[in-house]
């Protein structure tokens, strides 16, 4: 009886597909292997091979057809004996063609590359040979694939292209030589693409942050502003500061940011807001938010009322909240919360980035490595040690006069900062 060829599924995520152009007219002889059709896909273009013998009898689905579902009949393939009067009524065969995935698998034009998820039992005709394309035959052998191991996906069990690939593909397979250790672990999973893997369970904390993170990127209007700020006088207080302090505490660099950014956000309160769609809250207080890494996931203790501390409280309170913070210690009240956040990578030499905004504040400021540059002072060109920070904020509550003015008070203190001690 006439075969259906069908809209072949080229990847395991192809829905459907353009089909580009026919290698075969009707009335030709087909040969199992031949190359019939061009199939576009969202990736790439490739080659459609035939799993079964006999004549093109009608072409369903034109060249240049787009959004071809997979499994639609797209031909019919007439076998020894038959004729065009034999194909019938193609709407009224296609759903007897296609009853289960198993057969709608069957019935379809072998692809130039998938991986079919129910391959059939390999049958033969003679009881000793396999039945396999001439193309099949050929791969197993360049590639030393015994084809007694391959269950063959075509119909009546025939062996194709695509069983071939699966077998080369295979993360361990039975024939080869070496046979990964890894693969031995239970933890080991393979996907679909034959990539081994193991699956890290997402805390809750991870979880949450996604969700938000996610949220917030999804919904909040972000825009970007980055200013650079010149370290020199900021390192060479920072020295001196902690000579003097005889052991007694050690202030960061990062101490000195969430200082000037506090100080910044109660001279210009217009940017210590959040949004709310019945009113946009600005704060009082000067709430920073600092995130930390842990072995869990990020989470951003807070600083609170920073604008009133001073360096050193500053640097205690940070060191302490950290390290409770890797420890899974903090309370609630702790991280949760805050009108404003800080994202430093500088020690991990980024020079720059742009973090997403911690609902529901409406700024986050992003700080990149300090790095020794050529900068132009007075018309003389001078070695400077530079830091980039780029503020995202919400632009429902933020605008971007309000964001660059914030940004120009922060670069002041940072680098005067013995103004943020006046």
């Amino acid at each position: 009886m006439p075969i259906n060829i069908t809209m072949p599924a080229l990847s395991p995520t192809m829905t459907d597909g353009t089909l580009a152009k026919w290698l075969k007219a009707e009335g030709d002889t087909i040969e199992s292997g031949d190359v019939i059709a061009e199939i576009e896909t969202d990736k790439a273009t490739m080659e459609v091979e035939a799993v079964d013998e006999g004549i093109l009898g009608k072409i369903i689905i034109s060249e240049g057809t787009e959004n071809v579902p997979v499994n639609e009949i797209i031909a019919i393939l007439l076998e020894e004996g038959e004729t065009a009067n034999d194909i019938g009524d193609v709407s009224a065969a296609a759903p007897a063609a296609t009853p289960a995935p198993a057969a709608k698998e069957e019935k379809a034009a072998a692809p130039a590359a998938s991986a079919p998820s129910a391959p059939a039992k390999t049958e033969t005709d003679t009881g000793d040979r396999i039945f396999a394309s001439p193309l099949a035959k050929k791969l197993a052998a360049n590639n030393n694939i015994d084809l007694t191991t391959v269950k063959g996906s075509g119909p009546r069990g025939r062996i194709v292209k695509a069983d071939i690939e699966k077998a080369k593909s295979s993360p361990a397979p039975v024939t080869a030589p070496q046979a990964s250790a890894a693969h031995t672990d239970p933890n080991v999973k393979t996907n679909v693409f034959g990539m081994a893997y193991k699956e890290i369970p997402n805390n809750n904390i991870r979880k949450v942050v996604a969700k938000r993170l996610s949220e917030s990127k999804q919904q909040v209007p972000h825009f970007y502003l980055t200013v650079e700020c010149m370290l020199d006088e900021l390192l060479a207080a920072r020295v001196n500061i902690n000579d003097k302090a005889n052991g007694a505490y050690k202030l960061s660099v990062n101490d000195f940011i969430i200082k000037a950014a506090a100080m910044a956000l109660k001279a210009y309160p217009a940017a210590n807001v959040s949004w709310n769609d019945d009113a946009i809250h600005e704060y009082l207080d000067a709430d920073i938010s600092v995130a930390v890494s842990t072995p869990t996931g990020l989470i951003t203790p807070i600083v609170k009322a920073a604008q009133t501390k001073g360096l050193k409280d500053i640097s205690n309170e940070m060191k302490d909240l950290a390290g409770r913070a890797r420890e899974g210690k903090l309370k609630p009240e702790e991280f949760q919360g805050g009108s404003f956040s800080i994202s430093n990578l500088g020690m991990f030499g980024v020079k720059e980035f742009a973090a997403i905004v911690n609902p529901p504040q409406g700024a986050i400021l992003a700080i990149g490595a300090g790095e020794q540059r050529a900068v132009v002072v007075n018309g003389q060109v001078e070695i400077k040690t530079v830091m980039n920070c780029t503020l995202s904020v919400d632009h429902r509550c933020v605008d971007g006069a309000v964001g660059a003015e914030y940004l120009q008070i922060f670069k002041q203190y940072i680098e005067n900062p013995v103004s943020m001690l006046v």
